[in-house]
């Protein structure tokens, strides 16, 4: 009886949904490849003797790690590209056996080659794009496997950014059962929704790798953030032998918890299949559930509510990182900016990683998904500096013809189901004007943004735009049709004149704030935003005062490697953020015009700056230490209805707006501005003479330093005076040792021009700042970090546990 009670038991156990789990498993795979860096005769074969190759761990940037150099491109930062191999060598896991089993390559920049045990896989020339390979005809399940992949960078000038080399995202190996959902094959929309009662629509994408016809079960369970069950529905379907079939089911939620900006709420859906009553595979989404409008004379509407979207663009990279950027280095970023009042994201101007749009789920940050920066005819890529010189035209538009559907709709599969995603870009200054593209119409008129002189008749008519804008919008509709289509538009007078715009749903205007009221009034059905725009304050007044224009995305949200000026230079420094992820005054004047909360920056101009002209945040600094007696121009960034300014204790009188300036003479001591709302202080800023260097000082990002392996410490350095006080022109050169199980991954000071090695344990401070970043690597106990500088007082913290002491 015990016997038939324990077989009874199993196969009960056998239709729960843990069975299901336990069919689909998924490996991330970052660990224990082996690198070299240059070309290999035959480094696909499995016996090739890697062992003097390189040990690491993905993600791997090999450009980041330099050395920087004038011979490279100033587009891509004058760091190298080349050729690289990445080997693998692996037992499968025993739950893998058996199955159909993939690799996921999150992004590989760029020309990726996959071969397994020597057998070709295939190859992606996009950096940008997700992709898989089955491994299932070539593996042997009872030996040993060798994984190799081939990165082809040799032409370091193909982007008007930095790209980085290598396997720079995560890697994952994937087991599942014959019968399972497909690569992004699960759907989520929500097209109805109100505060009592939404609709969700799922789609499935029921992958048969049998021999015979299967009747499969298809069931979506939606779960709250408790675990609790609030939706369910089920469909059966007949999935032809070596086909993928479409199931759909429809989930009725009621009083949903809305997705938003402020309460960004998420649901875990799960869909499972089962043959025979047995189940094969299951699938968990993170989804949230919202409804989305754009509106041409009203803007943008979330959960039927309007709101502006104020929005900055980013790039993939994280200075000393590179483009092998840790998950937490990102969250600090983001919550700076959101913490700056912004709400809104424009990914610039490629998919970004996974785990990217995941964070902006969680952190409510509405996102432009953004595809191409060009199209089949390549832009200028500058090689000696940015306009400056011969530049290349290598790039992304070599394989756009063979690539570029497939690149698209793979954007959209992978990414559909994030609600922070509103609208999908299908280009980027497509239409800047003569680059490449031109039209007789820029012999006239007003074109803020051209590359040579008027209409260049040797030049692509911009005609072609128009219909390859309309393929490309029909290949997003095809898999996703809730959310709109747009582009980023450079020359809308020369684009007006074709069917570009039109293919669109939504137009995006880059620094063409002067154009909106004309082009309303012309095109009164058209949605229009600004899809790139300056930080100047008339630039947020024509999103502010129009109620029609439902966007601003400012270029940048941070600094950025690449774009670079003439050598030294080699990063843009457009951004609200540096390249360390501090906030300069800019964020802080953006904070001002964007955020609720009270806000107050105070700053100083140099005396060269500080004459009868305007002072822009981007002149300020937070020294006051100057010569005796010199007049200095101090400025408030706020949002304060008054601000008053006081220097050591006598007050300089109060003033209004948004950067109330006072010219003062220095002297020593503190200059202390407050902020005033209906006559109560609400906001105070303080500068104070400082001393010469004396010690330093770190504060880890939120206290810890992740329990995990591979977890991110970012350990903010400061160099202080002897009243603790960050002395703003202190550039000591700082050494980063450790002790534990950890490892440095870089260095990062903001700034712009220095050299130094990325991958060194010492490296100067910048406006006596610096960033560490400490990784955890296997193994217990805490870890050690000091530091030191000449001639300052050293310090040393103690990580361990996830938390952080000083």
């Amino acid at each position: 009886m015990k016997l038939k009670f324990l077989l009874a038991l199993l196969g009960a156990l056998s239709l729960l949904p843990g069975r299901a789990r336990a069919q689909r498993q998924r490996l991330l795979f970052n660990a224990d490849w082996k690198f070299h860096r240059g070309d290999v005769p035959a480094g696909e074969e499995p016996g090739l003797d890697d062992r003097a190759w390189r040990a690491l761990d993905l993600p791997h940037d090999w450009s980041i790690e330099g050395p920087f150099s004038p011979e490279w491109a100033s587009a891509t930062g004058f760091l190298p590209g080349g050729v690289g191999w990445y080997r693998k060598t692996f037992a499968l896991p025993a739950g893998f056996r058996a199955k159909k089993v993939f690799v996921y390559f999150d992004g590989v920049y760029k020309n990726s080659e996959v071969w397994l045990n020597g057998h070709f896989l295939g190859k992606r020339p996009s950096g940008f794009a997700s992709f898989q390979y089955e491994l299932t005809p070539y593996l042997r399940p009872g030996g040993q496997n060798v994984l190799a992949v081939k990165v082809d960078h040799r032409v370091v000038a193909d982007s008007r950014w930095y790209t980085g080399s290598g396997i720079y995202r995560n890697v994952y190996l994937l087991a599942t059962a014959p019968v399972h959902v497909g690569l992004w094959g699960v759907g989520f929309t929500t097209p109805e929704v109100s505060a009592r009662a939404a609709t969700g629509r799922v789609t499935v994408a029921v992958a048969n790798a049998t021999a015979a016809p299967a009747t499969v079960l298809v069931t979506g369970t939606l779960l709250d953030a408790q675990g609790k069950t609030v939706a369910t529905a089920r469909q059966s379907v007949q999935a032809k032998a070596g086909t993928e079939t479409a199931a759909a089911l429809t989930l009725h939620i009621a009083a949903p918890r809305l997705w938003s900006v402020a309460a960004p709420n998420r649901y875990r859906l799960r869909v499972g299949l089962a043959v025979a009553g047995r189940p094969t595979d299951e699938v968990t989404e993170e989804v949230g559930v919202r409804s989305i409008r754009f509106d041409a004379d009203q803007g943008f509407f979330l959960n039927g509510q309007n709101l502006k979207l104020k929005g900055v663009c980013i790039h993939d990279d994280a200075g000393a990182l590179g483009v092998a950027v840790p998950p937490e280095v990102w969250e600090r970023r983001l919550r700076t900016l959101k913490e700056g009042g912004c709400n809104a994201l424009r990914l610039s101007h490629n998919p970004h990683a996974d785990y990217l749009y995941a964070l902006c789920d969680r952190l409510g940050l509405l996102v432009m998904d953004e595809a191409f920066d060009e199209w089949e005819i390549g832009k200028n890529k500058w090689v000696e500096g940015w306009n400056v010189g011969t530049p290349s035209q290598a790039g992304a538009h070599e394989f756009f013809k063979e690539w570029a559907d497939r690149d698209l709709r793979d954007m959209v599969l992978r990414n559909r189901n994030r609600p922070s995603v509103i609208m999908w870009s299908i280009g980027n200054e497509i239409d800047y004007p003569n680059d490449p593209y031109s039209h007789e119409v820029l012999n006239t008129g007003r074109n803020p943004q051209i590359y040579g002189k008027g209409y260049l008749p040797d030049h692509p008519a911009a005609a072609q735009m128009g219909p390859i804008a309309r393929r490309l919008v029909a290949v997003v509709k095809q898999v996703d049709a809730s959310r709109p289509v747009t582009a980023a538009l450079a020359g809308v007078v020369m684009s007006n004149f074709t069917d570009y715009p039109a293919a669109l749903d939504l137009v995006g205007y880059n620094y063409q704030e002067f154009r909106y009221p004309d082009d309303h009034k012309a095109y009164p059905q058209r949605v229009i935003y600004g899809s790139e725009n300056g930080m100047q304050a008339r630039a947020w007044a024509a999103v502010d005062s129009n109620a029609y224009v439902s966007a601003q995305y400012l270029w940048t949200g941070i600094d950025y490697l690449g774009e670079a000026g003439k050598w030294p230079l080699r990063s843009s420094g457009p951004g609200l953020l540096d390249l360390a992820g501090f906030p300069k005054p800019e964020f802080y004047f953006r904070q001002s015009l964007w955020s609720e909360q009270p806000v107050l920056y105070l700053g100083t101009a140099a005396p060269a700056a500080a004459d009868q002209k305007p002072v822009g945040p981007q002149q300020l600094n937070t020294t006051w230490n100057w010569p005796a007696g010199t007049q200095v121009r101090v400025v408030g960034l706020t949002n304060a209805e008054t601000t008053e300014l006081l220097l050591n204790g006598q007050s300089l009188g109060r003033k209004t707006g948004h950067t109330p300036a006072w010219d003062v003479a220095y002297a020593p001591g503190e200059l202390l501005a407050r902020g005033y709302r209906n006559g109560q202080e609400v906001s105070r800023a303080v500068l104070r003479t400082t001393g010469a260097p004396y010690a330093l000082q770190a504060t880890p990002y939120g206290n810890a330093l992740a329990v995990k392996p591979q977890g991110v410490a970012q350990l903010e350095i400061t160099v202080v005076d002897r009243d603790g006080h960050r002395v703003d022109d202190a550039a000591a050169e700082i050494t980063v040792a450790l002790a534990g199980p950890a490892r440095l991954l870089g260095l990062e000071s903001g700034s712009h021009d220095s050299h130094e090695d990325y991958k060194a344990p010492q490296r100067r401070a910048l406006h006596g700042r610096l960033l560490a970043y400490v990784q955890a690597t296997a193994g217990p106990g805490p870890v050690t970090v000091t530091l030191r500088a000449p001639g300052l007082v050293a310090k040393t913290l103690t990580l361990a546990g996830g938390a952080g002491t000083n």
